[in-house]
């Protein structure tokens, strides 16, 4: 393991916690009574300018496509446009199957670069999820995260796939969360980047997002945003994901730019974006057995979390808490990774999810 990162049990991680993750300030995160400047500058811009989008639009990061097919599947309630990376000539046995969700704002495209480097152990389908990427709106106008899961489920049943091995990152890891506890006999394992799982103190940084599912305000944001250019609100989104903007290259910016574009000329899209904001907030407010925490608990496959030292949008600091709420769990730090590991550090993660797979038999 190269030394920008460290993975093992939730036991072996204590001797590992960079700085910030027992209170004090980490990586990419300011003090409680620091002025906005610097890099914290950007992060506001792209709250203000997108306040609900938290990941990329398009694949980045030089995402490997070639290989790639798309379909729509119709389940009840929605109808979901599919991504599928077909694994590369198999040596021994067929490689298992995997569904990749992606968080709010995101697409399926985001888990091009992963699947790719992971198509000799893996069939994987990535999924827009309903009123996300190509995805239309659900039927029913629900965006909460217990509606993203049924349609997940439906999706698993209508293929008959099940058991898969369940990638989820940000609004995507608590969707799977919800899945893997409610259906464990669909998830063979479970691997969540920068999961949205309930904080009680969210970092500055994140509360614009947040905010975002208050009713008013997006209409305020986007008043005040109107003359910002899509050039502007995409360099800022990506400011707010990546733990290093500068690498995400200029052929991966020209094309999120236009994927930007096309997202919002749909008519749906801040509907969307809202509700699903809205569905996030109220995840975090439900109590007892439904609580995002408790059903962490519940889940039996063995499992995985990816979370980035200078994240700005899920805290650092719920890294300790995760590993200790899942009952098999592994723990991957990236201290200069962002919200978005697996486009950002795609190698690093693959191969984490390899030493699961060789570990756990899975």
């Amino acid at each position: 393991m190269s030394s920008t990162e460290s993975y093992g049990s939730p036991e072996s991680y204590g001797s590992r916690e960079p700085r910030g993750a027992a209170g004090a300030p980490g990586p990419g995160e300011a003090p409680a009574d620091a002025s906005p400047t610097g890099p914290d500058t950007a992060v506001t811009d792209a709250a203000v300018a997108q306040p609900a989008a938290t990941v990329p639009p398009a694949g980045g990061s030089g995402a490997d496509t070639d290989r790639e097919t798309t379909r729509t599947v119709s389940v009840p309630g929605a109808t979901l446009f599919v991504r599928s990376r077909p694994p590369a000539p198999p040596n021994g046995d067929r490689p298992a199957p995997a569904l990749f969700l992606h968080g709010l704002g995101g697409s399926s495209q985001n888990w091009s670069r992963l699947m790719g480097l992971l198509d000799d152990v893996l069939d994987s389908e990535a999924v827009d999820l309903p009123g996300f990427g190509f995805s239309p709106p659900p039927d029913d106008g629900d965006y909460s995260i217990n509606a993203h899961a049924r349609a997940v489920v439906r999706l698993l049943e209508a293929e008959g796939r099940g058991p898969v091995h369940l990638f989820g990152n940000s609004m995507g890891g608590a969707v799977a969360t919800r899945v893997a506890a409610a259906r464990p006999e669909l998830v063979r394992t479970l691997t969540l980047v920068s999961p949205a799982l309930p904080e009680i103190r969210p970092q500055r940084s994140a509360w614009p997002t947040a905010l975002a599912s208050v009713p008013g305000l997006p209409r305020l944001y986007m008043r005040a945003t109107r003359d910002w250019s899509v050039e502007r609100r995409t360099h800022a989104l990506i400011s707010l994901c990546y733990g290093d903007p500068a690498a995400f290259g200029e052929e991966e910016m020209a094309e999120a730019v236009r994927e930007y574009r096309r997202r919002l000329e749909l008519p749906y899209f801040w509907d969307a974006m809202i509700r699903s904001t809205r569905g996030i907030v109220n995840a975090y407010t439900l109590p007892g057995q439904h609580s995002l925490w408790r059903q962490a608990g519940r889940v039996l496959a063995p499992t995985l979390l990816v979370y980035g030292g200078r994240d700005k949008l899920v805290s650092f600091r719920m890294a300790r808490r995760a590993a200790k709420a899942f009952r098999d769990a592994r723990l991957l730090v990236i201290p200069d990774g962002g919200h978005v590991a697996m486009m950002e550090h795609p190698r690093s993660v693959a191969r984490t999810f390899r030493e699961l797979l060789t570990e756990t038999g899975a």
